[in-house]
């Protein structure tokens, strides 16, 4: 058979996290340059906010390595884990604006800027926007550096895509990303969900990802411009 198309294979879904598969761009190269800082803050602790999909758990998990701290969930925040918390070097405390305990934050706050650690707390919107009832909390999270993700670029966009057909075992050329940047939706969640759908679409089906196979995914009405 003519051609370098593969067929797809169901090997299981591997996101990489690792800090060489992080993608820099313009939108991103602030935050990421926060976490190459480390340690060498301003303030014990960094927000980093951004749209669902963006990239912060990616970059929170490479601070993670980095620092050789612990992650968890805010919903997963409770007094009684602050002392060995603040043990770590480093503690990163994702989604804090989706619902915390905030006296359980503020003390995590308090016993990690007393030990000289690090804490980064990840969000979809910067602190000064959180609904907080707790004003000392409110305060404190006030004064710490602030890093945002910004909307995806094109470079950005093409490299994603790139990464999560990778991730997949998938290997696609130029012509496959040159079709999907104009048609698809341009989020970072919508990425992720159509490669997934394109991945599921060519092993339910045993075909190679093809521009036929990417029209059947997008559907008839999809496509915004040109004809590909």
């Amino acid at each position: 058979m003519a051609g370098s198309a593969q067929l797809p294979l169901d090997l299981g879904h591997a996101p990489a996290f690792s800090a060489s598969d992080f993608l820099v761009t313009g939108c991103n190269a602030e935050a990421n340059g926060w976490v190459e800082r480390w340690p060498h803050w301003p303030a014990s602790a960094l927000a980093l906010w951004g749209p669902p999909g963006c990239g912060k758990s990616h970059l929170a998990e490479v601070f993670r390595q980095r620092s050789g701290g612990i992650r968890l969930a805010a919903a997963a925040l409770v007094d009684e884990d602050l002392p060995g918390l603040a043990e770590a070097p480093a503690v990163v405390v994702e989604d804090a604006d989706q619902g915390v305990d905030e006296a359980s934050l503020l003390h995590l706050y308090n016993l990690i800027g007393e030990a000289r650690h690090h804490l980064l707390l990840t969000g979809r919107q910067p602190p000064a926007r959180w609904r907080l009832t707790l004003p000392d909390l409110r305060s404190r999270l006030s004064s710490i550096p602030v890093a945002a993700i910004g909307a995806p670029d094109d470079g950005l966009l093409e490299a994603l895509l790139l990464k999560l057909f990778a991730d997949r075992q998938l290997r696609i050329g130029p012509e496959i990303v040159s079709f999907l940047l104009p048609r698809m939706e341009r989020s970072f969640d919508a990425v992720r969900a159509l490669v997934a759908a394109i991945d599921g679409a060519a092993l339910s089906g045993q075909r190679p990802v093809t521009i036929p196979l990417l029209r059947q995914v997008l559907g008839n009405g999809a496509a915004s411009s040109g004809d590909g």
